[in-house]
This record gives structure tokens, sequence and C-alpha cells, in this order.
């Protein structure tokens, strides 16, 4: 008898306030999408980090016959085979270093023309003109500073670059992406929780009467109270669900169909599926609690009787 009375009162009060109903479950929508979105933006960010910070090599150019001419960190000649045999030697020893491959001036040469074979400079170059290289893989990515300072500035290396600079713009600008979903999303779920305390608010004045007659026949708090935080946790349980399938919607059509990124960037491994499943729970019990937390508090306030 009890729960059903709960039940009826949670019907009365969503149809009663059905505006400000909607306004809290089109809230709690936005805002936990974002909240789903942030998350699954952190979690890229991550796996590209680790896939592409994986790959990335630093690069010592050695001097050639045209930099001797003009560069002056090789005016005293291009790189020779003993220098080679030193730097590599050194390369070899440092114990931050996991791999040294070498590429030629004609590698080089080779794996421009198939890079950037449509160019109009593409022509013009020829292998003389290409530069040696040693392709260093490090243990640990962020120690490029030591292979730097070590290399730059010798003889024979015109200069030490890390792939991994190209990089960071590229995560700079999803980090910023994804700070800007996280303050939008805390901006939504403020709303939420204004439009939450003004429904339990004006839900707790418009049946005032029934609630002092529950009191003087000795209901107890809670018992009152029950209604107005289930209404709450209902209207947010819903729009958690809307967050759920704008989530799954957003993967569907951006990734895999409609803009189809997974399809046009295939540098990319996107987040999968199982990583859109992993966080609805998450977003689920968010879009549960927080009305009911927030209906709880403003009660205490709003339900005097």
């Amino acid at each position: 008898m009890r729960a059903q009375f709960v039940l009826s009162e949670i019907g009365v009060g969503l149809r009663r306030n059905l505006t400000m109903t909607f306004a809290v479950i089109v809230s709690v929508a936005l805002s936990l999408a974002l909240f789903g979105g942030s998350l699954l933006m952190n979690q890229q960010v991550s796996n590209m980090k680790g896939y592409w910070y994986d790959k990335v090599n630093v690069s010592i150019f050695l001097c050639n016959k045209a930099d001797a001419q003009q560069d002056p960190k090789c005016a005293k000649g291009a790189v020779t085979a003993e220098q080679k045999k030193l730097i590599l030697s050194d390369l070899k020893k440092m114990p931050v270093v996991e791999k040294v491959m070498y590429e030629s001036a004609d590698q080089a040469y080779k794996h421009y023309k198939e890079q950037f074979g449509d160019s109009p400079l593409s022509n013009s170059l020829t292998p003389d003109q290409m530069q040696e290289s040693y392709r260093v893989k490090l243990k640990d990515p962020e120690k490029y500073k030591v292979v730097a300072t070590a290399f730059s500035g010798r003889e024979g290396v015109q200069s030490v670059q890390d792939q991994k600079t190209y990089l960071e713009n590229l995560f700079g600008l999803l980090n910023g992406m994804k700070w800007a979903a996280t303050a939008v999303m805390a901006l939504m779920l403020s709303v939420a929780l204004m439009l939450i305390v003004n429904t339990v608010r004006v839900s707790a004045f418009s049946r005032r009467r029934e609630t002092g007659i529950m009191r003087l026949v000795g209901a107890s708090s809670i018992y009152i109270q029950l209604p107005f935080i289930m209404e709450a946790a209902v209207a947010g349980l819903i729009g958690a669900g809307v967050a759920c399938g704008m989530m799954m919607v957003g993967r569907y059509f951006i990734v895999d169909h409609g803009l189809a990124l997974a399809d046009k960037v295939n540098l990319i491994q996107f987040v999968g599926w199982d990583a859109v499943l992993a966080k609805m729970p998450l977003v689920l019990a968010i879009g549960l609690l927080m009305p009911a937390f927030a209906a709880f508090f403003a009660l205490r306030k709003y339900l005097k009787v």
C-alpha cells in the first residue's frame, strides 16, 4: 500500500510540473552527454598518446656536402665514416636508447618520393641532397632531451629532432577541446541542479496541504520526502538514459557513419563501442543519484510543515 502511494505521488508530481520536469530531463541529458563525451575524449587522447609515442623516433640528421656549404653547424664539412661510427657507438651505449636505425641518403630520397612525389619540389631534389640520419627509438619518449643534449653540436651532426614535438600541438588541441567540453558540462550540470531544486520547491509548495495532513497523522519525514526525491531521481534517470543514447548516436555517426572518421582517418585508433558501453553505468548512476541528493537537501530547507 505504501509503495503504491509513493508511486502514485511520483506520477502526480511529474504531471503537475511537466514543463520543469522536461527542462530537468533536457539539462541532465545535455550535461551528462558532455560528461560522457569528455570521458571518451580523455580516453581517446590517452590511447593516441600511447599509440603514437610508442612509434615516434628521435632523428639525428647528419651533415652532407650541401649542408657544409650553407649551414654553420656543418662548417667542418660533411660527416665522415669515422664520425658516423662514433655517433652510432655512443647511441648504443645510452641506457635510454632502445633501438637505432640507420637511413642512408638514397633511402631518405626514396621515402621522400613516396610521401611527396606530387610536390613540385620533388623533381628538383637529388639523392645527394638528402641527409643521412639515425632514427632512435627511446625506451621513454619523454627522455628526448638526454639524446638532444648529447648530440646537438657534435661534429657531423646537422640537427637533432624529436618527432613527438610535432604531435604536441594536436594533443594540445584535443586537450583544449576536452576541457572546453568539461567546462560546458559543469555549467549545464549547475543549471540542472538549480532546476531540480526549483522543481522540488514548486512541487513541495503545491502539495503543502497533503504533506501537512501526513505530518499530523504521524507520517515520518522520510516517508513524506520520498515521493519528491523519487520524482527528481526518475527525471534524472530519464535524462541519463537520453545522454547514453546521445553518446551512442555520436559514436555511430561521427566515427562509423556520417562523418565516418574511422574510414577517413586510418592513422587514428578511435575508441570502440566497448569504451562507450563502459561509461554508460557511470552516467546512469550519476543521473540517478545527483538529482536524488539535490532533492534531499532541497527538501530540508523547503519542506516545512
